[in-house]
């Protein structure tokens, strides 16, 4: 099962697992507060002390372990992953619960970088772009089908029944990583200094700086669509869950065009595909009071979101070619930190009385704010395929 296909299969079924936990708390927030003897906004801070820790402590976590064998890694960090959800499931306090997210939350950047920079050595540098399509297309399916059935675990089950569903994907996953992943050494002791260099140079910064404002863009809107279905397209309530799960099926689609095109038109698709953002969220802004068309703006919004997720993670790879994986690290920070932008953002226009549209408003402003910011990339060599190592 050692094939390229294989690793492949057996990261995406980590990341699945992981996405998985990420989304499928939001269903069972309710649950926890009333079993836990805390208000809904307190439990909140299971998703805001998450991100956070993804954030900040991600890239920290990656730089500690750049010396530790990647497939050892992998299999260690999926199964801390495992052990917070576990602690998490058997908590019997709110405190305890938020520290065993904080635990599951320290791996997320650094799996992310270390499986995609093992993607692509196992596939080549001719097919990165790729390779982090099919990785990357593990959060779409936790998008789709993980967090509706970790949800309906926990309304049927309880909502420890979702932590416990998750740790045991999670325990799957780590058996495919030691049977499908190939060993393969660390980066290498003199490369530390190199990883943290990487960061330094313009394009990195350029990648990181749209990373997040794209995610802005995308999360400002996305944040409260339910808000606007419901308020501004009426749908009924009940119809927004089929409508996020159309969201979810376009990302699918839109991971493999992203990956193709990334392969293909390295900063090019990036700057398409942020084109586009802006034309389909100013489409969506112009015709989300009729509920049809809404519903197909949703859908679209997924495909072109989406299809940016290996555009833009195969240009930090390019950017830090000699030492990707902190770079690649931060970068999965930055979308944490855009989502969590455009999430503040978006309850600040709410809370301030403006009307919904605004919030399309704002994401529109934003994308166009990442596509100018492309222009400031290094001139030279950055539309080739040729500033790709396979580490």
């Amino acid at each position: 099962m050692r094939s390229s296909g294989g690793t492949l299969a057996a990261l995406l079924a980590c990341v699945f697992a992981i996405g998985s936990a990420e989304y499928a708390v939001l269903g069972v927030l309710p649950d926890i507060a009333g079993d836990l003897r805390v208000s809904v906004g307190t439990t909140g801070l299971l998703v805001t002390g998450y991100a956070l820790t993804v954030a900040f402590a991600g890239p920290v976590f990656t730089a500690l372990t750049t010396r530790v064998p990647r497939k050892a890694l992998l299999i260690g960090m999926i199964a801390l992953f495992a052990a917070g959800n576990v602690l998490a499931a058997l908590a019997g306090s709110f405190g305890l619960v938020l520290i065993a997210r904080v635990v599951a939350a320290l791996v997320h950047s650094t799996f992310f970088a270390v499986g995609l920079v093992q993607a692509v050595s196992v596939v080549g540098a001719e097919r990165r772009g790729w390779a982090i399509a099919v990785v990357s297309a593990g959060l779409n399916l936790a998008t789709v089908l993980g967090a509706p059935l970790g949800t309906f675990i926990g309304h049927e089950l309880g909502w420890r029944a979702t932590f416990w569903a998750v740790a045991g994907a999670s325990a799957v996953a780590a058996g495919l990583i030691v049977v499908a992943v190939p060993r393969s050494s660390a980066v290498g002791p003199q490369s530390v200094r190199a990883e943290i260099g990487a960061l330094a140079d313009r394009e990195v910064l350029v990648v990181v700086a749209v990373t997040v404002l794209a995610q802005i863009a995308l999360f400002t809107p996305y944040t409260y669509i339910a808000t606007i279905l419901t308020e501004v397209s009426g749908f009924a309530t009940g119809a927004v869950a089929w409508l996020l799960m159309a969201f979810g099926a376009g990302g699918l689609v839109g991971n493999v065009i992203g990956g193709r095109l990334a392969d293909r038109w390295p900063w090019g698709s990036v700057r398409g595909l942020l084109a586009g953002m802006v034309f389909v969220l100013g489409v969506f802004a112009l015709v989300v009071q009729y509920a049809g068309a809404a519903a197909v703006g949703v859908l679209v919004l997924g495909v072109v979101s989406c299809a940016l997720i290996p555009a833009l993670q195969s240009r930090a790879f390019a950017a830090a070619a000699a030492a990707p994986t902190l770079t690649v690290a931060v970068n999965t920070s930055a979308f944490n930190l855009g989502n969590a932008g455009g999430a503040w953002i978006g309850g600040r226009v709410l809370d301030g009385g403006a009307a919904p549209h605004w919030l399309i408003g704002i994401g529109i402003f934003a994308a166009v704010a990442a596509w100018v910011a492309t222009a400031a990339r290094r001139s030279a060599g950055v539309e080739g395929r040729t500033d790709v190592a396979v580490v």
